[in-house]
């Protein structure tokens, strides 16, 4: 895992870096304090499985990392925490695919910082020796979540379709809207081309 994902070539006004346990206060203050703001879109488990710690989160994040099959990173913006963008279910072999999550503070809503944050993750993930190397990354959302489909759409992803019954939220098994990344829709990097169509504020 690198310890920062930023860009050197581009003012960029976002970059990413692995939480860590020393994060404990600032990350909780930061989502707890958007707990209402993120929860429509929140997923949960059908099975009611207990609530587990965020330093048993931890453990397992570093797990995650070490056997490749997730990364989840801080967005930072001057230095502090402003969301968290992650890249799971990751499958290898013939498939090199992952699935993208992302939230970001309401106070920094419309300034672009997730498109940013996810197109940075994407050229970790996708062309950086130290990540994966994926070839797909899918965007999935409720067909409500019209800040999400922002998102996706700025990023240029492609939309496949509705995934019926995909994801548990809120309570019940709730269709998804997909969109997809592809490597080759971006051969120099999805930073650069979204640098080059949107303004931050």
């Amino acid at each position: 895992m690198p310890e920062f994902i930023q860009s050197h070539s581009m003012r960029v006004p976002v970059s990413l870096r692995p939480l860590t346990s020393a994060d404990y206060d600032e990350w909780n203050e930061v989502r707890w304090r958007n707990d209402a703001w993120l929860k429509p879109w929140e997923s949960n488990d059908p099975m009611h499985g207990e609530s587990i710690s965020y330093k048993e989160w931890m453990r397992r994040l570093r797990r995650n990392e070490r056997d490749g099959s997730g990364a989840v990173f801080a967005i930072e913006h001057h230095g502090r925490i402003v969301g968290q963008v992650s890249l799971g279910a990751i499958c290898y072999g013939a498939m090199r695919s992952g699935v993208v999550g992302y939230w970001v503070d309401e106070r920094c809503a419309g300034r672009n910082y997730a498109p940013m944050a996810v197109a940075l993750m994407a050229d970790w993930a996708m062309f950086d020796a130290t990540g994966p190397r994926l070839h797909r990354m899918e965007i999935d959302m409720l067909p409500e979540n019209e800040r999400s489909r922002n998102v996706a759409i700025k990023l240029g992803a492609t939309y496949e379709g509705r995934r019926r019954a995909y994801m548990y939220v809120n309570g019940r098994w709730r269709d998804h809207e997909s969109y997809v990344l592809m490597a080759e829709d971006a051969p120099n990097g999805f930073t650069a081309r979204l640098m080059s169509s949107i303004s931050f504020s």
